[in-house]
């Protein structure tokens, strides 16, 4: 069985993405031998009322659906909204989108973030990115993440689960794993071998399956996981254990 750790629910803002219905996003899932999806919701980008947001994606999600809700530290309240992802709607973590949401991995708010989302048992995923931005809106252009003040404040966190989702080659994944809990998935590793590459650097161990769907295909992750070349105690630890460890 395959766990995907990074998926989306909802409607993508600028064009209509085949698997943006519930149905048709199930069905792509079973299909490819997906088991378990930890899903966000599109939705949290740019909404304000991220309450509803995270609402809304609990109701959704069943089955093989696991949801992961939206915090932005840059809005009042967010406290709140951390509480009611884990006491309201029993989630098993959170999805944090910095670039979108108008803030840097320097600023405190991210660190107490961290601190808040640990102290409460749930795990933390931050995206890098979610296009390429020759693909962007020109009227909506949204930098890369950077992830440079990372490694510094990973160590600070004591018990953080933290995943890293569709960071590029360039990334020092390797400073940042050795800093402390921290797991990287490989959406956006394009090269040749690319998962094995990002194993031997930061151990398989490390590495977990994200496919971006349905902004990305799942089919690509399923490739760049049969053309990576690993033992296949190596592929079934990136493809469910090292997830099913994350949730403890």
């Amino acid at each position: 069985m395959i766990i995907d750790t990074h998926a989306y629910l909802s409607r993508w803002p600028f064009r209509r993405l085949f698997g943006d219905e519930p149905a048709e996003f199930l069905s792509k899932m079973r299909e490819q031998g997906i088991g378990q999806a930890w899903v966000g919701s599109f939705d949290g980008l740019l909404h304000r009322d991220i309450s509803a947001v995270n609402a809304r994606l609990a109701a959704d999600c069943k089955g093989i659906l696991v949801p992961f809700g939206t915090v932005n530290p840059a809005l009042p309240d967010w406290q709140e909204d951390l509480r009611r992802c884990r006491e309201v709607h029993r989630m098993k973590g959170i999805r944090l989108h910095p670039n979108y949401h108008g803030y840097t991995l320097a600023d405190p708010r991210f660190t107490e973030l961290l601190r808040v989302a640990t102290q409460t048992g749930l795990i933390v995923q931050l995206v890098v990115t979610m296009e390429d931005d020759r693909t962007q809106h020109p009227l909506l252009q949204v930098p890369n993440v950077d992830l440079g003040p990372l490694a510094g404040i990973v160590p600070t966190v004591p018990g953080l689960r933290l995943t890293v989702h569709n960071q590029r080659h360039d990334v020092p994944a390797k400073k940042i794993a050795e800093a402390g809990q921290v797991w990287f998935d490989f959406g956006g590793v394009e090269r040749v071998r690319g998962v094995a590459n990002l194993a031997r650097q930061i151990s398989t161990e490390r590495v977990i399956f994200g496919s971006h769907f349905p902004l990305f295909y799942v089919e690509s992750a399923i490739f760049k996981m049969r053309e990576s070349g690993l033992s296949a105690k190596d592929t079934q630890a990136i493809e469910e254990a090292n997830a099913r460890r994350l949730l403890g």
